[in-house]
């Protein structure tokens, strides 16, 4: 009797060993936060969340913002019913000939390019070089684009990397998109931005912004 309570005992401390190892397995709980993006300009404020799909692209962006790497830069290419572009470290010097050009010997960010993320209207992704130079479709590290046209622009889904969506600020947009522009369709007058990063809850964004998680 004595060495059957002790096996079934035994058993039971075994079983409850066992469980932790079981929970552990599922992985790390999704945090109820997110980090709402807003990109200031002298036109207003642009607001976006990045995606979570989208690790590299979503940490690669938050990390430049966060480090002031893009105050400063400007939106220098502009084109109404298509997208504005900006993010481009080059525009802050005096020289708008080399705004978009990028820097030498940059590293790029592999194509994160999923189905499911498509070129909705206010849609941000990331620019790149066109496929003869760069086949595997890999990411500026810093430029970025913003879709403008009212339908979105599907033509380019599945040939650039989706990371992130408008939440607020649309209409900023627009008013970026219809300025003035020079040669390379750059603006006449310079849009700067300064851009930062806060920590919000989910709840309070969709109740804030009517985004959906």
């Amino acid at each position: 009797m004595k060495n059957f309570l002790r096996q079934t005992l035994l058993i039971g401390l075994l079983l409850g060993l066992a469980v932790p190892t079981v929970r552990a397995a599922k992985g790390p709980r999704k945090s109820k936060k997110d980090q709402v993006v807003t990109i200031s300009t002298t036109l207003g404020d642009i607001r976006l969340v990045l995606f979570d799909q989208t690790p590299l692209h979503k940490a690669n962006f938050l990390k430049l913002a966060a480090s002031g790497f893009y105050n400063g830069t400007t939106f220098h290419r502009v084109i109404p019913n298509f997208m504005v572009q900006g993010g481009d470290p080059n525009s802050k010097d005096t020289d708008p000939s080399n705004d978009g050009a990028g820097q030498p010997n940059e590293q790029l960010i592999p194509a994160e390019i999923r189905p499911e993320l498509t070129h909705r209207r206010g849609a941000v992704a990331a620019a790149r070089s066109p496929d003869f130079v760069n086949p595997q479709r890999a990411s500026s590290p810093s430029q970025f684009y913003i879709v403008q046209h009212p339908r979105g622009t599907p033509h380019l889904d599945g040939q650039y990397t989706v990371f992130g969506q408008v939440i607020s600020g649309q209409d900023i947009v627009d008013k970026i998109a219809q300025q003035p522009t020079a040669e390379r369709n750059r603006p006449v007058t310079d849009l700067r931005m300064t851009v930062k990063v806060e920590k919000v809850k989910k709840k309070k964004i969709t109740e804030l912004y009517g985004y959906q998680y």
